[in-house]
């Protein structure tokens, strides 16, 4: 008995040392390093989401918070970058020049837009209208307020954070394959590639995700941010729900991951269990099997009336709070997007919906149309399983090359950026058997394939992918919006111009022509970031170039151990860019490529002269003012008026409760519905809307799960547009981790009075048991 009480004593304690070990061992520092994570959820109602177009997809809910995360690296007395990952469908123009004002308030001219990086994952469920131009915020009806600040606010936090925790640490950098979590959806346009360039190749999207692991000097690991091309397209064109999808969902993993192990838990269910990840702090009791007694102390607890708190009560009874450590600084995991353009997380291939055949293969159509043809994800068709799977995907993939990082950053720190005018550009290509020619670039247009969509999100109407012809009905609707000229028709061809988005200036520009350019260098690791979408091939191209250039100048200081990434979507957006041979086939990426033909050789001219201003120590021409077009933003989502409930009921009050002596399985789905109100009155930043809590000892609840959880949804919902009356669902899906015992889910939220005054109210359901 007593040598067993000595291994279950020990057998946990060297479990931990095990993953401790696994994490890399502390060394020397030869930076300053520093990481910072904030909530940029925005408002979970009423707004359109970005990504998809889709007018009628309109947030109503949570599926898990967004996030903005940061790292600063910077040399003891010399230079700095700053890279922040957004949860968000892409970096904005308007968004980062914002931010860039703050942070020179602030430090003066320490974070610029030189040296500071804004990248998104490009999720296609989070809240749209925080770009300037035109086109992106039509369907948000204009610019929406509240995700513009919700998104410079929480990038601004991060920053702050990521700059007062700089402390003595290192970086590791390394590199593997992911096989199975991305699939090309444009294959007939990579074919129409040069097949000795593809030869080179293994696979027809890249398979490499690039890790940086940060090691704090006293604490040890303290984040990873990491580098591969997939869409964020796992959930759907219908869902309603604010999701980071599989990038996001992947970094709550990861951080989750590290959280449970650096506690002290030896439980593997975060990293081999193929269920719902969970958050649950370790101060919860195992209770035993006594079911009996549970029913009856749930029994004791039935639904509370809505009552009124405060904003704080929500901060405070976040669960990630609770995991928090407070004597070290937060492990903080980003999973930053690549040369994602022409890569689906769809990896079941696409197929039309009437028949379950594959869709054509050039135009993805099924009998001639393309809203039948939707690509499918692993959990096919659980759009939230495919999301958790393909996430888990990168999470583990992640915590491989975490653990096994041993290539230590080690050189200067250093950066270069300029602005390019994209709708003009002078750019010099080879000829065949020697010389060059000067062609140019174009004002900004998207072919008719562009209204196709893809497999991911078809389009509507008769568009297809492929088509280099157009047709005569939708030129006269162009027309009435603007005739492109012989000039631009000759520039763009062969693309047919369904929107001359770069030449419409009414009431403001529907496009940008201004684009920054930049790279980012730390050590022998160099990020490109890169304004758009890149496909696979444009990508390699442009890595490759770069390379050429930093590998082959006279000061020698890169090797061939040089790793060189592409960050997509990064400090605004322009859409997409092809290689010259992708363009002709004018699939949606090509017909999405807004300069013209030239795109991608304007990209590598303009990124070589940084590479080989970078190498030689010269300075760059910052090139034209970017654009400023918030006076000119014009914004027609109507306000919240106020919010109602019936005579005699309460905000908060429970309309759907869990049956009496409820007892609910592993696996099992619980379903609570409260009176609520708008979320957009409050958008509980860094608190929540929905929380399970566990019952400790006989009155005490304790957080468990709350909205930045997998397995928690908080869906909102009204009877009618006008109507003032509205409800929150709370849906649990009970994790196979979840301990077993009393529970009861809560409900917070703010309502807005007919004089405009907004008050907190929270209310929680009667408890049951979970077995």
């Amino acid at each position: 008995m007593m040598a067993r009480s000595i291994r279950t004593i020990w057998f946990p304690i060297f479990v931990l040392l095990l993953v401790e070990t696994g994490r890399g061992v502390k060394s020397a520092s030869n930076y300053l390093i520093g990481l910072g994570s904030y909530d940029i959820t925005g408002p979970a109602a009423d707004v359109n989401m970005m990504g998809y177009a889709n007018t009628e997809q309109t947030a109503s809910g949570v599926h898990f918070r967004l996030r903005a995360r940061a790292f600063i690296v910077a040399e003891p007395k010399g230079n700095r970058v700053v890279f922040v990952n957004l949860d968000a469908c892409m970096a904005s123009q308007l968004v980062t020049i914002k931010v860039l004002e703050r942070l020179k308030t602030r430090y003066g001219d320490l974070y610029t837009e030189n040296n500071v990086a804004i990248s998104g994952i490009h999720t296609h469920a989070g809240p749209g209208g925080y770009l300037q131009y035109v086109v992106y915020i039509v369907t948000s009806l204009g610019f929406v307020r509240q995700s513009f600040d919700a998104l410079v606010d929480g990038i601004e936090q991060t920053i702050i954070q990521a700059h007062n925790n700089l402390r003595p640490g290192s970086v590791y950098v390394n590199k593997g394959e992911l096989i199975d979590a991305g699939v090309n959806r444009s294959p007939s346009a990579y074919l129409n590639n040069p097949a000795t360039e593809r030869s080179k190749y293994k696979y027809d999207v890249d398979k490499d995700m690039t890790l940086l692991k940060f090691v704090d000097d006293e604490w040890g690991p303290i984040g990873s941010f990491n580098w591969f091309a997939t869409h964020g397209t796992s959930m759907s064109r219908t869902n309603s729900l604010i999701s980071g999808d599989n990038k996001g969902a992947a970094a709550r993993f990861m951080e989750d991951w590290f959280d449970h192990n650096s506690s002290g838990s030896i439980s593997s269910d975060l990293y081999m269990s193929s269920k719902i990840h969970r958050r649950v702090s370790n101060i919860i009791p195992v209770i035993e099997d006594n079911h009996h007694e549970l029913l009856e102390l749930a029994a004791s607890f039935e639904s509370s009336s809505g009552k009124s708190t405060t904003r704080f009560s929500s901060l405070a009874r976040r669960v990630r709070s609770a995991l928090r450590q407070t004597d070290r600084p937060k492990f903080v995991s980003a999973f930053c997007q690549s040369n994602c353009g022409d890569v689906s997380p769809n990896v079941l291939g696409a197929f039309c919906l009437d028949t379950g055949l594959p869709c054509d293969f050039n135009h993805s159509t099924c009998g001639g149309k393309n809203e039948l043809c939707y690509g499918r994800g692993p959990g096919y068709p659980d759009e939230f399983e495919s999301t958790r799977i393909i996430g888990e995907r990168q999470f583990r993939k992640a915590v491989e090359l975490f653990d096994g990082a041993s290539e230590k950053i080690n050189g200067k720190i250093d950066y270069r950026y300029t602005s390019v005018n994209f709708s003009e550009l002078n750019v010099t290509i080879p000829k065949e058997g020697g010389g060059s020619n000067v062609v140019k670039t174009c004002p900004a247009a998207m072919g008719f394939a562009f209204a196709a969509g893809t497999t991911d999100g078809p389009g509507a109407f008769d568009f297809k992918q492929g088509d280099d012809k157009g047709n005569a009905f939708w030129r006269l609707v162009r027309d009435l919006l603007k005739n492109p000229g012989k000039e631009q028709v000759d520039c763009q061809h062969p693309k047919p111009i369904l929107l001359d988005t770069g030449e419409m200036k009414l009431p403001y520009d529907w496009a940008p022509s201004v684009l920054p350019v930049q790279i980012l260098r730390i050590g022998q690791l160099v990020i490109l970031s890169v304004p758009g979408e890149f496909t696979t091939m444009a990508g390699r191209r442009l890595r490759d170039a770069v390379k050429k250039v930093i590998t082959s100048a006279s000061t020698k200081e890169f090797g061939s151990n040089v790793h060189i990434v592409i960050a997509g979507l990064t400090n605004t957006y322009s859409q997409y860019v092809t290689t010259f041979e992708e363009y002709d086939m004018q699939r949606y990426e090509g017909a999405s490529t807004l300069y013209g033909p030239h795109t991608l050789t304007g990209y590598i001219q303009e990124f070589k002269k940084l590479a080989s201003a970078l190498v030689s120590g010269k300075t760059v021409d910052s090139g034209p003012p970017l654009p400023n077009l918030l006076d000119k933003q014009i914004s027609l989502l109507t306000p919240v008026v106020m919010d109602a409930t019936p005579i005699g009921v309460n905000f908060g009050d429970v309309s759907s409760d869990v049956a009496k002596n409820s007892t609910f399985k592993k696996g099992d789905n619980v379903t609570v519905v409260f009176w609520s109100a708008c979320p957009r009155n409050d958008l509980m930043t860094e608190g929540t809307f929905a929380l399970v809590e566990i019952l400790k000892g006989k009155d005490s609840w304790v957080p468990a799960y709350d909205d930045d959880d997998f397995c928690l949804r908080f869906i909102w919902s009204r009877p009618s547009k006008l109507s003032t009356r509205s409800h929150a669902t709370i849906k649990w899906l009970i994790p196979q981790t979840a301990a077993s015992g009393v529970y009861r889910i809560r409900h917070f939220g703010a309502a807005k009075s007919l004089l405009g005054s907004i008050k907190h109210f929270t209310g929680s359901s009667s408890a049951f048991v979970v077995a």
